[in-house]
């Protein structure tokens, strides 16, 4: 059984809780567990869309800091890449997720978050990648993720100053996607989560394999990509459930088995 991270599922959706108290931060056991609820949930036909969530009062407020202060140059540089698959495991599950943000969302905890789909904050969150004020960088993600979501520009001005963001400037600058009352954070994306389960399980991981592959590359090899998993779907029964039900009661109303 894992200590701090664990996966708990409900109506068909995945919650994967950080619970180290007081503050979530991410040491190498925290990063090993997270990577293994993250396979769970991928694996699992019973999850339709997870949630990452760490508690009513701190999402996560960062990477251990106390680790860092002992580990040499060299043994970083072995650690590093699978530093940064772990905080960035939620980007490989091929479901849809969510980050339900509250209390504190910093460093290696935003960027857990910015493997996600989707972020919704609490009103009150602070987020930030404040790894500059330790004369370091984000490892884990930061520098490429908030860079494609929210541009460069906007992503030097934080990394440089390594500042707090509000909720409301994290908002209008695309750093969440939705800010709701702080005790609704878990709920709103329970919300969004719900509207995948039991949905073109198929279609919706080629989805995201089709955005984020695309974004990886060029204009002409992301479409070669699109097409190739558009035609791919045409042998799915959920292709075959869907056009039938589209055809015959309109669109909205097709039942998908997931195959």
């Amino acid at each position: 059984m894992a200590e701090f991270v664990r996966l708990e599922v409900e109506d068909g959706i995945g919650t994967i809780r950080l619970d180290r108290p007081p503050m979530n931060a991410l040491n190498r056991q925290v990063q090993s567990e997270l990577q293994a609820a993250a396979k769970e949930a991928s694996e699992r036909s019973d999850v339709y869309a997870v949630i990452v969530y760490g508690g009513e009062k701190v999402f996560a407020a960062g990477a251990d800091v106390k680790e860092f202060a002992q580990i040499s140059h060299a043994e970083m540089t072995l650690r590093a890449k699978g530093l940064s698959d772990a905080l960035g495991a939620l980007a490989s599950v091929p479901k849809p997720t969510v980050a339900a943000l509250t209390g504190y969302a910093l460093g290696g905890g935003f960027e857990v978050a910015l493997g996600c789909d989707r972020r919704i904050a609490g009103d009150n969150v602070k987020v930030g990648q404040p790894e500059i004020l330790l004369g370091l960088i984000p490892g884990g993600g930061g520098t490429q993720r908030l860079a494609r979501l929210i541009g460069p520009s906007k992503t030097k001005d934080l990394l440089y100053t390594g500042r707090f963001v509000g909720a409301q400037e994290a908002l209008e600058i695309g750093m969440v996607d939705e800010v709701v009352a702080p005790d609704d954070v878990y709920a709103a994306a329970v919300r969004w989560a719900k509207q995948f389960v039991n949905g073109p399980v198929l279609a919706l991981a080629a989805t995201k394999a089709a955005v984020d592959g695309g974004l990886d590359t060029d204009l002409e090899s992301g479409l070669k990509l699109e097409s190739h998993l558009f035609a791919a779907l045409f042998a799915t029964e959920d292709k075959k459930a869907g056009v039938e039900s589209f055809i015959e009661n309109g669109p909205g109303k097709a039942k998908f088995s997931g195959n």
